[in-house]
């Protein structure tokens, strides 16, 4: 697999990462520990390199699990994680106080088994933190050599200039998909001005644009897609369009709608490692193919047309969530 730079600090990844989460976290019972181990031992034999987890997903657990599956081969992989929320808790609201995030990074390495995080992401902006004190313990943390590269997710333009003058930002990680593309508005531009990467997380739409779900589908009760606005029933059924058409385009192109998703995405800007996640095997077989999909100039400019014809219902997360992004 072909590999990406991320940010001026020349952070090498593989084009596409392995979000980790859903092997422990947020779309029902945790997988498993063999069955997420071999997940991850099989994305690292595919050529992926870029691993994604965070303290929030299981309060360390998802961690944990990451660091035992990579311990062999560490010191050839990157390992990206998070800190932001109260207690690891997303639940309890955020806590980017400086003295905490000294503390998540400290934990974060034991669960990893490592001397230095890759990428240390602020998870969601803290209005009750400057973003430019958060910046600034990071910027500690890697003078100390406990972390190399600084990130945010879902954060707005202002706290990106603000947190990128104290500390360079490596990456933002954000959500981005052909159902969801916000961030090419205001998002894009300051990152290519300022030379930041982006990791984008859900580029398969929590699995819509798969086309394995549909209003019909039931998920586990402990899976968080209840409660998004977009996975209702009706927002489902009336979202199914943008699943036909990347449909009718995987049959064109003798693929399938996962990684003519996912290939939509590495073609829209060098800068660019998605991190899809997944519990099986074959879909992860299935997603590092995407990375020897070629769509032509013509093929983008069907997608985007037919695209923009699309609208999209419902929101991305309920309303006391939604607060936290793009700040």
């Amino acid at each position: 697999m072909k590999t990406r730079i991320l940010g001026k600090g020349g952070l090498e990844v593989s084009e596409l990462g392995l979000g980790c989460m859903g092997l422990t976290f947020g779309y029902g019972p945790a997988a498993n520990e063999a069955d997420a181990i071999a997940v991850i031992h099989r994305a690292y034999e595919l050529g992926i390199t870029f691993f994604d987890t965070a303290e929030a997903y299981s309060q360390g657990g998802n961690e944990a699990l990451l660091g035992k599956a990579v311990k062999s081969f560490r010191d050839k992989v990157v390992l990206a994680t998070k800190f932001g929320f109260l207690n690891g808790d997303p639940k309890q609201g955020l806590d980017s106080r400086p003295e905490r995030i000294r503390a998540v990074a400290e934990a974060s390495l034991k669960h990893l088994q490592t001397d230095a995080i890759d990428l240390f992401y602020q998870h969601r902006v803290d209005p009750n933190v400057p973003v430019e004190d958060v910046a600034g313990t990071v910027k500690d943390l890697i003078q100390e050599g406990k972390v190399k590269h600084f990130g945010m997710s879902e954060a707005g333009v202002e706290s990106i200039r603000k947190a990128h003058a104290v500390q360079p930002i490596t990456a933002l990680q954000s959500e981005y998909s052909l159902w969801w593309r916000e961030t090419e508005k205001e998002i894009f531009p300051v990152l290519e001005e300022l030379g930041i990467g982006f990791v984008p997380f859900s580029p398969l739409g929590r699995g819509f644009l798969t086309g394995a779900i549909d209003e019909n589908t039931k998920f586990d009760p402990t899976d968080f897609r209840n409660g998004l606005p977009r996975f209702s029933e009706e927002n489902r059924k009336a979202n199914q369009s943008m699943v036909d058409l990347v449909k009718s385009i995987a049959t064109a192109k003798n693929t399938t709608p996962a990684q003519i998703a996912l290939a939509w995405i590495l073609a829209q800007k060098p800068w660019i490692a998605p991190i899809p996640g997944t519990t099986k095997i074959h879909r992860l077989e299935e997603n590092a193919g995407a990375a020897k999909v070629e769509l032509t100039q013509e093929d983008l400019q069907m997608i985007n047309e037919a695209s923009a014809k699309i609208e999209i219902s419902g929101a991305r997360y309920p309303q006391d969530q939604q607060a936290r992004i793009g700040k």
